[in-house]
C-alpha cells in the first residue's frame, strides 16, 4: 500500500493513524492516475496530517490542493 510506505517513512504512526491516512488516500485517489501523481498525494496527506491537520474531512480538502497553497 503505497500511503503506508510513506507513512513509515515520514515516522512512527498508531495503527489508527495509518487507517486514516489510508482512508484518506482512497478518497482522494483518482482512477488511472500515474504513480508520481499518487506520491504527491500520498505527501500531501502526510504533510498535512502531520502539520496538525487531524480531522478526516480537512486534510481531504487541503490534500486535493499542491503543497504550498
Amino acid at each position: 500500500m503505497r500511503i503506508r510506505r510513506k507513512a513509515v517513512d515520514a515516522g512512527i504512526f498508531e495503527p489508527a493513524e495509518l487507517a486514516l491516512l489510508g482512508r484518506l488516500f482512497e478518497q482522494l485517489k483518482l482512477a488511472h492516475q500515474s504513480a508520481d501523481a499518487q506520491d504527491r498525494l500520498v505527501s500531501r496527506i502526510i504533510a498535512n496530517y502531520m502539520a496538525g491537520v487531524v480531522d478526516e474531512a480537512e486534510p481531504s480538502a487541503l490534500s486535493r490542493k499542491p503543497l504550498g497553497c
